[in-house]
């Protein structure tokens, strides 16, 4: 499957798969953690390249962040009534995450999907 046929397939069911309450509202904090750890995570790897900079502890901090906003959301998706696919290797894992927090939900939010799943409960 194509990054554009994965982005399609996710968004066909993605306001079906997000009615919860509760997991609406863990994707709107922990969604942009991610975004924010990221850029941090990435900032870090960059400082290690300087000789004689320390960004080891930012990373870590950073990857600490990414794995808790992501525990979160696993425990928000497993309240749906419709659960997400399983994954199938660490491959399919990394895209369909990377699709989730960078293009997916943020288009959820953005065409008022959420708000409106937020209203509905």
């Amino acid at each position: 499957m194509t990054f554009p046929e994965l982005l399609e397939s996710q968004w066909n069911d993605y306001a079906e798969r997000h009615k919860n309450k509760t997991n609406l509202l863990i994707h709107i904090v922990a969604v942009p953690v991610v975004w924010l750890a990221t850029i941090q995570a990435v900032g870090a790897l960059m400082l290690m390249l300087m000789p004689g900079v320390a960004g080891l502890g930012v990373l870590f901090w950073a990857l600490v962040l990414i794995g808790l906003a992501l525990f979160a959301q696993s425990r928000g998706d497993a309240m749906e009534a419709i659960k997400p696919a399983p994954f199938t290797n660490a491959k399919e894992f990394a895209i369909r995450l990377a699709a989730e927090q960078y293009v997916t939900f943020p288009r959820f939010v953005l065409t008022g999907e959420w708000l409106k799943n937020l209203k509905a409960t």
